[in-house]
C-alpha cells in the first residue's frame, strides 16, 4: 500500500468515476485501475462495486477511506512544514470565484497582481465554477480559498468573511410591461416567466426559497451561470431577472429596475477557506492579505440606496 494508491482510492470514490478520477489526477486511466487492482489483491477486499454505472465503495472501501484521507492530509502537512523552513519563495495556490463576483467589488485581478507582487516564486490558478461546486471543492481541499456566493451561513467546516452584502432586486427590460412600475411585491413573480442563475448558484437559492415561502414555484424559462448573461436575456425581453442591486444598477440602459416591496432578500459574496488550518503557506498568505483589505475596506453599516429609474451609464448589455 503506498500513498499514491491511496490518492486513487480518494479521487474514485469522490469522482465515483475511475476515468473522472485519472482526469482529476491528471493521469492515465488504465494506470489508475491497474493499481486499485494491486491494492484490492494485497488487501484481499474489493474496495470498488463496478456493477452499476456509477462506482460505489463497498464495506472495505468504506473503511479504508477516512484513513486514506488522513494518510494524504498527513503527507501534505509534512510537505507544508518543509515549505515552510523556506519561506514563500515557492508554492502553489488555487483560488476559486464565482462569475458574479467581479460585480462587487472584489476586484481580484488587484489582489491577485499584489499578492503575485509579494511572493513572484508562488503559482497561482484560479478556478470558476457556482457556489455549491466552490464549496465542494473547497472541502475537498482541491481549491485553497474561494470568493463564494452564500444564502444563509457557511457550513462550520469553513472559516469565512463577508466582502459584499447586496440586496436583490427585479429586472425587466424597457419594453416589459413592468418597465412602467417602480416596484413589485413577490407574489407578483407567481405568473412571471423568469430567467435565472442555475440551481446551486447562491442567488438562486434565495429566489427560490422566497417564491416556496410565498406558496409558488419559480417559472424558469431560461438559466445563465453568468449573472451578466441573466441581465442580457431580461433586457431582451426574455423573462424577469432577479439579481443583485449591484448588477442591475450595472446595466441602467438596458435593464429597468423594480425594487422587491414585501420581502428583503440579501445575497452575500464570502471569501471562505477550510477552518481545520491545513492551508499552506501561500495560501495562509493570500487569505491574509485578502482578509487586511476586505475586512479594512468593510462597508458601513448604512445600505447602498436601492434601484432607481434608469439613467445615462454605459457597459451594458444591448450596446
Amino acid at each position: 500500500m503506498d500513498i499514491q494508491q491511496l490518492a486513487y482510492v480518494v479521487a474514485i470514490a469522490e469522482e465515483r468515476s475511475f476515468t473522472r478520477a485519472a482526469a482529476r489526477l491528471e493521469v492515465a486511466q488504465p494506470g489508475v485501475s491497474a493499481q486499485i487492482r494491486r491494492l484490492e489483491q494485497e488487501l484481499g477486499e474489493a474496495l470498488f462495486d463496478r456493477s452499476d454505472r456509477h462506482i460505489r465503495l463497498t464495506a472495505a472501501g468504506d473503511a479504508l477511506l477516512p484513513f486514506a484521507r488522513a494518510a494524504l492530509e498527513a503527507v501534505e502537512m509534512g510537505r507544508q512544514a518543509v515549505a515552510s523552513l523556506h519561506g514563500l519563495e515557492s508554492g502553489q495556490v488555487t483560488v476559486g470565484m464565482v462569475p458574479s463576483a467581479s460585480f462587487h467589488d472584489v476586484d481580484l485581478p488587484r489582489l491577485l497582481s499584489e499578492f503575485r507582487t509579494a511572493h513572484s516564486g508562488v503559482s497561482i490558478s484560479l478556478i470558476e465554477a457556482r457556489a455549491d461546486q466552490l464549496l465542494e471543492l473547497l472541502n475537498a481541499g482541491r481549491i485553497d480559498l474561494a470568493f463564494t456566493a452564500i444564502a444563509g451561513t457557511l457550513p462550520e467546516v469553513f472559516d469565512g468573511i463577508v466582502v459584499n452584502d447586496d440586496r436583490l432586486g427585479a429586472a425587466v427590460g424597457q419594453r416589459h410591461p413592468w418597465a412602467q412600475k417602480r416596484a413589485i411585491a413577490m407574489h407578483e413573480l407567481c405568473d412571471a416567466t423568469l430567467v435565472c442563475l442555475p440551481r446551486g448558484a447562491g442567488i438562486r437559492k434565495l429566489l427560490d426559497d422566497a417564491c416556496s415561502a410565498a406558496g409558488f414555484t419559480a417559472q424558469v424559462a431560461l438559466e445563465a451561470s453568468d449573472p451578466s448573461v441573466v441581465a442580457q436575456l431580461a433586457a431582451a425581453g426574455l423573462g424577469v431577472a432577479v439579481l443583485p442591486e449591484s448588477i442591475i444598477r450595472a446595466f441602467p440602459r438596458a435593464l429597468h429596475g423594480l425594487a422587491l416591496t414585501d420581502i428583503e432578500l440579501r445575497g452575500q459574496v464570502v471569501l471562505a477557506w477550510r477552518a481545520n488550518g491545513s492551508q499552506s503557506p501561500a495560501a495562509r498568505a493570500l487569505i491574509a492579505l485578502a482578509r487586511s483589505r476586505f475586512e479594512n475596506d468593510a462597508p458601513s453599516e448604512t445600505p447602498p440606496p436601492r434601484i432607481e429609474s434608469p439613467g445615462t451609464t454605459s457597459n451594458e448589455p444591448g450596446e
